[in-house]
């Protein structure tokens, strides 16, 4: 029987060739890690059930993953798990989908890459896919079904930052945890695409070309008309900004902090209140106008204003996240629409024997 072509068809693969999970290679996982293999690791939505060691070594198998790998998915699972995840609402028909973001010494350890074309080399990709996997066939997610993608998914993401290429602090220092830390973010996107490239032109600065670029990136994107929302059940969008080392040297140089950065482009990220009003008119479910949101007490009462008006559309600078990673020789930055969801960061437990078992010092 052909393996892959059978999992394919009972549901249980992304269309790809798979690794057997054959019991020899699905304990072999399981000594990387000191929970027991039936351990409730987390209760993953929609379908409610139970990810333990053994059935995340299983999906990790298949995805084509190294042993040394179970440590960082488990963590990624119980980030799934987590409730400010909201895994169980992933299946909307925009197409989201999962990425994983690595740091800590971890990275240098595994072989991670952050660098060129980081989400499409091993091991990330793997990772990823691994992650993908655990949503299909643990959290119950399947094409068609429960998650429902107009135009379908591409594979889940992991990449790792770039943090000794970073002016400022990694992300997970900003998340709570030590720069020691080894630490797995799951966020979501239903993005991956074009990266502008900031340049000096006409006596501006790289500095100021990608705020321009960013906040001009930022209103392209489709949840908009979500992203000024007030009030206890407002809908909070994440963006997730992608910045390669240039662009973020060049942000520090100019005397930009993170913070800083972020803050600029809540107050600077506009746009007309006859384009906003557009977009949340013809995109949004209620196909209620700005004005009549403002009534309702969903938007402040700058959306009430006149149509050439520039209305901000961020609700806070918390809902940017930035990530320094990429190609060290170019200048570009990305955008990644969120939805639903906050990234959800969660610390990497190493198992005891990791020393003897993988030759590098224990942390």
């Amino acid at each position: 029987v052909d393996v892959s072509r059978y999992f394919d068809e009972q549901g249980w693969s992304d269309g790809l060739p798979i690794v057997p999970p054959t019991i020899e290679r699905v304990e072999e996982f399981l000594g990387y890690t000191d929970r027991a293999p039936d351990d409730a690791v987390a209760v993953l939505q929609s379908a409610n059930l139970k990810a333990t060691p053994w059935n995340i070594a299983v999906n990790a198998v298949m995805a084509g993953c190294r042993a040394e790998h179970m440590p960082l998915i488990i963590a990624a699972v119980e980030a799934l798990g987590d409730e400010r995840c909201s895994l169980n609402n992933i299946g909307s028909s925009s197409g989201i989908f999962p990425y994983v973001l690595v740091n800590g010494p971890v990275v240098d350890e595994l072989g991670l890459n952050s660098g060129a074309q980081l989400v499409s080399r091993a091991p990330n990709a793997a990772i990823g896919r691994a992650v993908g996997l655990i949503v299909r066939n643990i959290a119950g997610f399947r094409p068609g079904l429960s998650y429902m993608g107009t135009f379908g998914y591409p594979l889940a993401l992991a990449f790792a930052e770039r943090a000794a290429e970073s002016p400022w602090e990694p992300f997970h220092v900003g998340q709570g945890y030590d720069r020691d830390a080894n630490t797995v973010t799951v966020g979501v996107t239903n993005n991956w695409g074009a990266s502008p490239a900031p340049y000096d032109r006409a006596g501006r600065s790289g500095a100021e070309i990608a705020l321009e670029l960013l906040a001009r990136e930022i209103t392209h994107k489709t949840r908009l008309f979500n992203f000024p929302g007030r009030g206890p059940d407002a809908e909070k969008v994440m963006l997730t900004l992608l910045l390669s080392p240039p662009v973020a040297r060049s942000l520090a140089e100019a005397g930009y902090t993170k913070q800083q950065v972020k803050e600029h482009l809540y107050e600077n990220t506009r746009m007309s209140l006859r384009d906003f009003d557009w977009v949340s008119t013809f995109t949004s479910t209620t196909g209620a106008s700005s004005r009549a949101r403002v009534d309702e007490g969903v938007l402040p009462a700058e959306f009430a204003g006149a149509p050439d008006d520039h209305v901000r559309i961020l609700s806070g600078a918390d809902i940017l996240h930035i990530v320094v990673c990429g190609d060290p020789h170019r200048n570009r930055l990305m955008v990644m629409e969120g939805g639903h969801t906050q990234p959800t960061t969660k610390p990497v437990v190493l198992p005891r024997k990791w020393r003897e078992l993988t030759g590098r010092a224990a942390r």
